[in-house]
């Protein structure tokens, strides 16, 4: 595509679409004649890029235009979005970054969002529209209110109970969503499915359990009303989708478009979808997506290969001080890293899904891992290890053990990551905080330093991982050698390891 100068710039809005370079795609569709059918809580680059595109591109189809979101947010920080967003009409530029070409292109699938109040009364009464069909939700994997320990409900966080003993003002997205079902209940308009779209294995299942449970605090009977008419969807998502900055701006700016929150994207996409929607549903499948009876290994293979193989190299690559992932994957030991880890400790337990092998997609994912037209940081993948390890890496760890398959790999990546945790990168150089619990991860993966035991005895995390000799030792192996030698040393040690 041309670059252009400031002066043509285009600012992004209804009026302005047909003012848009050529070479962009917009919307052929009246975007004056949609109504919304879906309300998504948690309006970052990830849903724009994804399911707002899916929805756009049926629309383009002459289809759905019954189906427009409506966005929302509960945190006070999503105002800012808001109003960006509605400066260009909930307009969003996606922009694919293929090695080969970049293409532009202009979504109009999302119509409003929901003003952000500390109530969120704007909110609960727009899902109690009963045009509102699904309500979605991508708030990451940490939003759940899930006990690390037990994968059980967390009644005791201070938000849940809040919202327990005030349910008409919620403070979660949970409990606006059980005041709108409320509402809906008592006018007789039915419930909305309810679809998560994180990165959590059996991620509707654990929706159902967090709405269900604080639904149950302050009225079982809601909640029994809930849990047997409402749908749960399990679905996996993916698509790697970077974060939006000075560069991803400028770049929107090159191609002639003034939109204040671009999204940046690779060329893949890919949607799983659980056929169980209570009111309805758009027929995504004519865009890409695929319904099926059973997520299951569809999810597994991409959270354990995709979003573990992201932990894999981006912990490595904070510690060496490299920016990116695609900078990771050029480091021939974090890429060899990678793929000896994905190969012989996690693949064992995946199954084939159709149209794609396990040792394929390990392919597949190194190629996207690698395309350095997507710059997506090091720190922004790293960030959450908390939440990120139990859900994509111990699982794997947990099957080798109990089938006695390789998990020396594995002990390395958590020793990294409890080397990361320390906050201080092999140059020197500080780590600014990066999880939500740095401050007790911190000073934990100091004192680990000389005790390496003390890093596995969070329970939370780790379950009883620390008593299983086998992973411990490992671990405190690995995180003994790369304070003495450093990561490299370390990842090629293991990497010279044949066995």
């Amino acid at each position: 595509m041309n670059t252009r100068q400031e002066t043509d710039l285009v600012k992004l809005s209804n009026q302005t679409l047909a003012e848009l370079p050529e070479d962009i795609l917009r919307p052929t569709y009246d975007r004056t004649v949609l109504t919304p059918g879906i309300v998504h809580i948690g309006l970052g680059n990830f849903h724009r890029g994804h399911q707002a595109w899916y929805l756009h591109s049926l629309m383009q189809k002459g289809l759905a235009h019954d189906w427009a979101i409506v966005g929302a947010g509960v945190r006070a920080g999503d105002a800012a979005q808001r109003e960006r967003l509605a400066a260009q009409d909930f307009l969003t530029t996606l922009i694919a970054l293929d090695p080969a070409k970049t293409t532009a292109e202009v979504v109009g699938s999302m119509i409003d969002f929901v003003p952000v109040e500390e109530s969120n009364a704007a909110l609960i009464a727009q899902m109690a529209d009963p045009a509102i069909r699904i309500v979605g939700l991508t708030v990451t994997e940490s939003g759940y209110y899930i006990d690390p320990a037990t994968k059980g409900f967390n009644a005791e966080h201070p938000d849940i109970q809040h919202d327990a003993k005030k349910p008409d003002t919620p403070v979660t997205a949970f409990g606006a969503m059980i005041a709108a079902l409320k509402q809906r209940r008592a006018a007789g308009s039915g419930p909305f499915t309810c679809m998560c779209c994180d990165n959590l294995q059996g991620n509707g299942a654990i929706l159902r359990q967090t709405v269900v449970s604080l639904a149950r605090l302050s009225d079982p009977y809601l909640a029994d009303w809930i849990n047997n008419n409402a749908s749960f969807p399990n679905s996996m998502v993916d698509c790697i989708v970077p974060a939006t900055g000075p560069n991803e701006l400028a770049l929107v700016r090159s191609l002639g478009v003034d939109d204040a929150c671009p999204v940046t994207h690779e060329t893949f996409r890919q949607w799983v979808i659980e056929d169980d929607f209570c009111a309805g549903r758009p027929d995504w499948d004519l865009v890409g997506a695929t319904f099926t009876a059973d997520v299951h290994d569809f999810e597994a293979m991409k959270i354990r290969v995709l979003n573990g193989g992201h932990q894999i190299i981006a912990n490595a690559g904070e510690l060496l001080s490299i920016e990116t992932i695609a900078g990771c994957m050029a480091n021939d030991d974090i890429r060899a890293l990678f793929k000896k880890v994905a190969s012989e400790e996690i693949l064992p337990h995946l199954k084939a899904v159709p149209g794609m092998e396990p040792h394929a997609y390990v392919d597949l994912i190194s190629q996207r891992f690698s395309n350095a037209r997507i710059v997506d940081t090091t720190r922004r993948v790293a960030f959450d290890g908390s939440s990120r390890h139990p859900g994509f890496l111990i699982p794997s760890i947990q099957d080798g053990l109990a089938k006695g398959t390789p998990v020396d790999g594995l002990a390395l990546v958590e020793a990294i990551w409890a080397r990361m945790c320390a906050g201080i990168r092999e140059d020197g150089s500080e780590i600014a905080p990066n999880d939500p619990n740095w401050d007790a991860l911190q000073p934990l993966a100091q004192e680990a330093r000389e005790n390496p035991a003390l890093w596995l005895k969070q329970v939370k995390y780790y379950g009883t991982l620390a008593d299983q000799a086998r992973f411990a030792d490992a671990f405190a192996k690995w995180l003994g050698m790369i304070w003495a030698e450093g990561t490299t040393a370390t990842i090629c040690a293991y990497l010279a390891d044949a066995s």
